[in-house]
């Protein structure tokens, strides 16, 4: 309630006009932006950080992968190379958390029937929740399509159920529904305000411990646990809400304390079921001979010295001529002799000064046919917001490994090659 005092004098007397204001909808406004701008700056520090530590764990990997290939599987340095190789590939699992979280991991969407998703993921809840937590899946029937990255939504839904059985040492039921719902109008809670229109909602219930209501504000944000040290990263609810975000949904939290925990995702539903896609096939990516690539140059931009380093020795291994060059405006003057003829540009697409797409869009203008690999430690679609797409161009995302990078770089020669 806001009351407004203002005095005045009315045929010579004093007086006092009192005006009262329900302030509810003002405050509720007010309290959905200050949590909208806390997550955004919580969002915003974990993507910087995830990015600097994507190029670490390059570096890390790749020379890793390069003292690798020096030893026999049967040598005992072979055994910590690999150790080490692992725990980088934990560690980029991690950073991929904090990415989801801030909305800048790349995702892969496409239109499926979460009955399907959910049917296939059950063996793996099954063993994730033991034997003493029953399982328990119900449908619509008609459930609607979604388009979401499977992988992803996959994520989300064991980062719950993993929570839940957390939530009940002793045992219980996790219930896992979903339903349609059509919405007339703006669903407002939490904060938050689902637009109207029509949802696939996914309800994931325990019977837990539950969570206390001065806590629940904060269950979203990265490394906050209400586990006890060493028993949790803190990054499962803050990956799950980032997923559902970036896949334009909502997620909400209920909770009794003593009674159970129940988290509510509203996703985004599909209008024509019938375009339900398959899984596609992963391709098969076979490393070129030394002798294929004899010929073909590449121009490598990076601005971290550990990653330029590496990427330039794996190309050179695979028989590539490459140049390095450690920011765009050194790229820019490479090119000004025209006697270079270069196969592809292999650019970081955040870089200090001029960035990876922006020189390159200055270099096509003379060398159009050149194709083009970008390599980040933010999402695809960050760069390309608001851009124009960079024709031949392809994406990998870092941390990639020695055969990763080798492999793209090739199969973009060879799709110019063919074009």
């Amino acid at each position: 309630l806001q009351v407004t005092l203002a005095r005045v004098i009315e045929e010579g007397r004093p007086g006092l006009i009192a005006v009262l204001s329900d302030a509810t909808q003002l405050k509720t406004l007010e309290g959905q932006f200050v949590q909208s701008q806390k997550m955004q700056a919580i969002g915003q520090l974990a993507g910087g950080v995830a990015h600097d530590f994507n190029n670490l764990l390059t570096a890390i990997s790749g020379h890793c992968d390069l003292l690798m290939l020096r030893h026999d599987k049967g040598d005992p340095d072979y055994t910590d190379l690999d150790q080490i190789s692992q725990n980088a590939n934990r560690a980029a699992s991690l950073v991929g958390q904090l990415l989801a979280f801030s909305r800048k991991q790349t995702l892969k969407p496409r239109i499926i029937d979460l009955r399907d998703t959910l049917s296939d993921l059950t063996h793996l809840l099954n063993r994730l929740t033991g034997e003493k937590v029953v399982l328990t899946l119900t449908h619509d029937p008609n459930l609607a399509p979604i388009r979401a990255d499977k992988r992803q939504l996959e994520q989300v839904i064991m980062n719950l159920v993993v929570n839940a059985r957390d939530a009940m040492p002793g045992g219980g039921e996790i219930r896992i529904e979903t339903e349609n719902l059509h919405l007339i109008e703006d669903l407002k809670r939490d904060r938050a305000a689902v637009p109207k229109g029509n949802y696939v909602v996914v309800k994931v219930t325990d019977e837990g411990v539950g969570i206390p209501a001065d806590k629940l504000g904060k269950i979203f944000e990265p490394f906050y646990t209400t586990k006890k040290p060493g028993e949790g990263t803190g990054l499962g609810l803050s990956t799950a809400y980032g997923i559902v975000k970036q896949t334009g949904g909502y997620i909400f939290c209920d909770s009794v304390l003593g009674s159970g925990t129940c988290f509510t995702l509203f996703l985004p539903a599909h209008d024509r079921p019938s375009e339900i896609e398959q899984e596609p096939a992963l391709p098969t990516m076979e490393l070129p001979s030394i002798e294929e690539n004899s010929a073909a140059m590449v121009l490598l931009v990076e601005d971290e010295a550990p990653v330029r380093a590496f990427a330039s020795r794996a190309l050179k291994l695979r028989g590539y001529t490459v140049f390095e060059a450690e920011n765009a405006e050194e790229a820019l003057r490479i090119l000004e002799d025209d006697q270079l003829q270069f196969d592809v540009f292999v650019t970081d697409v955040i870089m200090p000064g001029m960035d990876g797409p922006t020189w390159v869009a200055e270099a096509l203008k003379t060398r159009p046919d050149t194709a083009v690999v970008f390599v980040s430690g933010y999402a695809e679609d960050v760069f390309r917001e608001g851009r124009p797409p960079t024709p031949n161009s392809v994406f990998l995302p870092k941390p990639f490994s020695l055969s990763e990078l080798t492999a793209t770089v090739q199969n973009q020669i060879a799709r110019r090659a063919r074009a």
